[in-house]
């Protein structure tokens, strides 16, 4: 039975605004396999988000140059919650991609991490409810009328929602609404997509987005012709991550994730989980073109 991928890159991001190295920073695990088809793993850890996006640009081209396929998975959401796009009134028929280009023109993630994401935040506030809703957190030096440090309200039922599909199917997962503190997932998605979109860009056609691309589908190798990365939104809490001596818990958590799909891939079950993980229509109809999904979740 033939492997879909000849390596797996997990991409555990920081929304860190300084450069950091170790715990809550950037890390890149690549697991590969050598000329004897045995898996190895390498980690890289670099201070700045341009610096990992440089250097994942390197480890694509290297495996390009090879003609390697390639699965990359990123721990943050790939989409917002449903409804976000209509209700900032975005240009175009992909909602997911319509966020994207929104983000794209609005975050500013400078070479040292400096970034604007609560700015960001604030923004999409006041233009939704010209309040302190439904982005929350940041630090009390970062306050402003349309973002706080503390939630003001819970979401209702005139609210978009708190919460994606996919992360009420993974119980557990933040809500991308969440800026700062433990968790800031929403941060994250701020300042990443737009380093997703550009990887995607810079590749074209060669570079897939799932769902967004293909929808809920059971890869097989007649779908991935032509295709060299296909990229993907993993969540690595879902793994039990050990840490080996001298590894920290981050480092850990992209090895143990790119084993978990090396593994899978081995035994032919890999294409199997890129289909539809729930029969709801609704769920997947808000997965495949807004929300995006957590790959390996079950609803």
């Amino acid at each position: 039975m033939s492997r879909l991928f000849s390596a797996y890159v997990i991409v555990d991001w920081s929304a860190a605004a300084k450069p950091a190295t170790g715990p809550d920073s950037v890390w890149i695990g690549v697991m590969k396999r050598d000329l004897r088809f045995r898996l190895s793993f390498e980690a890289f850890n670099p201070s700045t988000r341009a610096e990992a996006e440089k250097k994942l640009g390197e480890i694509l081209d290297d495996f390009q140059k090879r003609g390697e396929r390639v699965l990359v998975g990123f721990d943050f959401p790939l989409g917002f919650p449903r409804g976000l796009a209509k209700a900032l009134a975005l240009p175009g028929d992909l909602p997911w991609r319509a966020v994207w280009d929104q983000l794209d023109k609005m975050v500013k993630d400078k070479a040292d991490n400096t970034n604007n994401r609560f700015g960001v935040g604030s923004e999409i506030n006041r233009r939704l409810t010209g309040g302190p809703f439904p982005f929350w957190g940041c630090p009390p030096k970062d306050a402003l009328t349309t973002l706080q440090p503390k939630r003001p309200r819970a979401h209702g039922p005139d609210d978009l929602p708190e919460f994606r599909h996919a992360d009420l199917a993974a119980k557990g997962a933040a809500s991308i609404w969440k800026l700062y503190y433990n968790g800031s997932v929403g941060g994250q998605a701020i300042l990443g997509i737009p380093a997703v979109r550009r990887l995607k860009l810079a590749r074209g056609e060669a570079v897939k987005v799932w769902p967004f691309e293909g929808g809920f589908k059971a890869l097989t190798e007649a779908d991935l012709a032509g295709v060299e990365v296909v990229v993907a939104e993993v969540y690595p809490s879902l793994y039990k991550a050990q840490p080996q001596p001298g590894e920290i818990k981050d480092q850990a958590q992209v090895r143990v994730t790119a084993e978990h799909f090396a593994r899978l891939d081995e035994t032919g079950k890999l294409g199997a989980i890129f289909g539809a993980r729930s029969s709801a229509a609704d769920v997947i109809v808000d997965a495949e073109t807004e929300e995006g999904w957590i790959l390996g979740v079950e609803a």
